[in-house]
């Protein structure tokens, strides 16, 4: 049994079709700020780096540290 916990910040866009596209980093650092988050999605979005099925990234949508925490409370038996 082992409790592990991930923290991950999650970086929404909108694309050009109107629909949304979501880059998941895992690890952020502890300082991470909002204006620092801001400003690499300004650049994702200037450098134009990902093209998705619904077109270019073309706006902020949302921001997001999420943290969870896993209680595994069965291991099997190794064999």
């Amino acid at each position: 049994m082992a409790v592990t916990t991930n923290k991950v910040v999650r970086l929404t866009f909108t694309t050009a079709g109107g629909k949304t596209f979501s880059i998941t980093i895992p690890d952020p650092r502890e300082d991470l700020d909002q204006a620092q988050a801001e400003a690499v999605m300004d650049t994702i979005i200037q450098k134009n780096v990902f093209l998705t099925s619904s077109g270019e990234l073309i706006g902020k949508r949302d921001i997001k540290v999420v943290g969870t925490t896993i209680n595994d409370f069965y291991d099997p038996p190794q064999v």
